[in-house]
Order: C-alpha cells, then structure tokens, then sequence
C-alpha cells in the first residue's frame, strides 16, 4: 500500500471510533462524568473538609489529578475492549486482516479511537473539577506527555482483552477484578508516604502508580516517584504491550476462525 492509502485506511479507522461513542455519548461520556463529580463531593468536599491537607495541597487538590487519570485510563480501556470485540463478534475483522492493509495501521486505528475518548473524557472531567477546586498547571508537558502515553498504555491493554475475550461478559472480567482495584491502590486518594516501608514497596509494583504520581507532578508539582523513573516505566510498558499486540494480530491468535 502506499502512505496515502494507508493514510485513508487509519483514518476510516479513527473516524468510525471516534463516530462511534460519540455517537452513544450518554452512554460513553456522560456517566464517567457524573460518577467524578460524585467522587469530587464525597471524597473532596465531605471526606476532604475532615482530613485536611495532603502533600502540602488541599485534599481536593490533591486526588483530583488523580481522578483525572482514572477517567482517563477506564475510557482508553473500555473503548477499545468494547469497539474490537465487537468487530471480532461480527465478523469484519476478518475483512480487515484480509485487505492489503498492513496489522499495525489496524492496531493504531483501534488505539487512536481509544486515546480520543479518554482525552474527551479527561476534558471534560478536569473542567468539571475546576467548579471544585483551583489548580495551577506546574509542567504542561509533562501534562500532555503522560495524558497520551497513558491513553495509549491502556488502549493496547483494551485490545489484548478484547482478543481474548469470547463473550460480552468477557471484557468486563479485567476492568473489575483487575483495572479497578489497581486504579483505588494507585496512589489516586494517598501518598504512599503514608504507607509502612513493606505497603509501599509493594504498591511500586502497580504501573498507575506512576501514571498518576507522573501525571500530579505535571499539574500540583509534587510526585511520590521520580517522574524520570515513572515515564521511563510507562514507556517500557507500551513498548511490551505494542509489540504482544502486533504478534497477536500477525498470528491471528483469537482472531481467525
């Protein structure tokens, strides 16, 4: 093929997914922001108001980037996961792996349609909290930097999921017993310095620890983890991910009947 097709073909892509839940956008974009303003007045507000200062900032301000990246990480995820295995149900994956499109255009099709919703989502989440909150924009790039990396991070994870999934009950299985628990012990609502030397140890073994610590940095200046550190493990992450996703795809391994 050559660059303008592939260009057209992994544009098809990223129009149909983006089309796609904006489409439902009740369904894709309305209730994780309803469910972060219910955490903005529980847990920031009523239980904020008790706790007091945290890091040095207020407790909203605090959990708040935090928050952020939950939307964040759960749409990346959610949209991919959903959106291929529902190409793979019916059946028109095929039709793509057959095309002369090369697997990588498919596979950052997928993942550029899963980055758009958790941007869209983290939009408008972070502009709900600034009717909560004040925060001061410390490194916009680190900001924008860890926002992409971790979109797509979880856009790869959305498509292993969705390959592997053989029902609709399926894609639910790793976001509930897997992706929440992580995202509640990932640093979003304390600072592992709060931790004993042994809790704090293991939570360094959770990746959104540093996606979210990263992603504080950015916005309040403040991390529990060198932020050199927690990209260089995002970026190892994505790299791993990439590549199990391609071999995946070239295989066919829960792709081809």
């Amino acid at each position: 093929m050559s660059s303008y097709e592939i260009y057209i073909a992994y544009s098809t892509i990223v129009r149909k997914e983006i089309q796609r839940f904006m489409r439902i956008w009740v369904q894709t974009l309305l209730p994780p922001s309803i469910i972060m303003v219910l955490y903005f007045i529980i847990f920031g507000n009523l239980i904020g108001s008790r706790i007091g200062q945290m890091g040095g900032f207020d407790y909203m301000q605090f959990i708040v980037p935090g928050l952020i990246m939950m939307s964040v990480i759960t749409n990346s995820y959610g949209n991919v996961v959903s959106s291929f295995y529902s190409t793979k149900y019916q059946g028109s994956i095929e039709e793509m792996l057959v095309s002369p499109m090369p697997n990588w255009v498919i596979l950052a099709g997928y993942v550029t349609g899963g980055v758009a919703r958790g941007l869209a989502v983290g939009a408008i989440v972070t502009t709900l909290s600034l009717f909560f909150t004040h925060l001061e924009i410390y490194n916009l790039g680190i900001i924008t930097l860890v926002v992409l990396m971790t979109s797509i991070l979880f856009s790869l994870g959305g498509f292993i999921n969705a390959v592997f999934a053989n029902s609709f009950d399926d894609i639910s299985i790793v976001p509930t017993f897997i992706l929440t628990p992580l995202t509640y012990l990932g640093g979003v609502f304390y600072s592992i310095d709060l931790l004993p030397d042994f809790w704090a140890g293991v939570s360094q073994l959770n990746p959104i620890l540093y996606m979210v610590n990263a992603f504080r940095y950015g916005i309040l200046g403040v991390s529990d983890i060198p932020v050199g550190y927690a990209l260089l493990v995002i970026s190892v992450f994505i790299v791993a991910l990439f590549s199990y996703c391609m071999h995946l795809l070239n295989t066919g391994k829960g792709i081809r009947k």
